[in-house]
């Protein structure tokens, strides 16, 4: 499994490295939001604050690894926590799920892993909700060969004011 999973730890850093991130709250009142606490891109701003909403709490599983069910444009899925990937990563599976389509000559060079060349199709999801975070149009690739599940990076993870492990409890909010 590491030998997948290690070529696109290494791409999703890599892909990183090419989007800054910059985030503030968007405009008006934390308490006018009725559901969830939005996340907005702006550049050249500080990291958003806390809001008055519910932190999301994820349990360690047995495997080590955290996850997180997120819905994304209406769909429900589940994406494996990795802070060290740059960005939402999403097998073809999930890809499909979400209404994603892909033809090989759409394929591009996303990063290079211990494999070699990884390729990909890099796409914009009009909003990822896990508990009462929302981020809108957030960064992903689709990488259709080799990922057995979708990875939750930092194109949502860095638009989350605090992520804390405690033990076997991870915490954003």
């Amino acid at each position: 499994m590491w030998r997948l999973l290690a070529p696109l730890l290494l791409l999703a850093v890599a892909i990183g490295w090419a989007f800054p991130r910059d985030l503030i709250l968007p405009e008006g009142k934390p308490e006018a939001q009725t559901h969830h606490y939005v996340i907005e891109g702006r550049q050249a701003a500080e990291n958003a604050g806390s809001g008055s909403f519910d932190a999301v709490e994820l349990a360690r599983q047995p495997d080590g690894h955290f996850y997180a069910d997120a819905d994304v444009g209406g769909a429900s899925i589940r994406l494996m926590v990795d802070a060290g990937a740059s960005m939402v990563v999403l097998s073809a599976g999930d890809a499909r799920k979400l209404g994603f389509g892909w033809s090989a000559a759409e394929l591009e060079y996303v990063g290079r892993g211990v494999n070699g060349d990884v390729l990909g199709k890099p796409v914009q999801l009009g909003s990822v909700t896990i508990g009462d975070l929302q981020a809108n149009n957030v960064e992903a690739v689709i990488i259709p060969e080799g990922l057995d599940i979708s990875l939750l990076g930092q194109s949502f993870l860095s638009r989350v004011e605090n992520v804390q492990i405690e033990g076997d409890r991870m915490t954003l909010n």
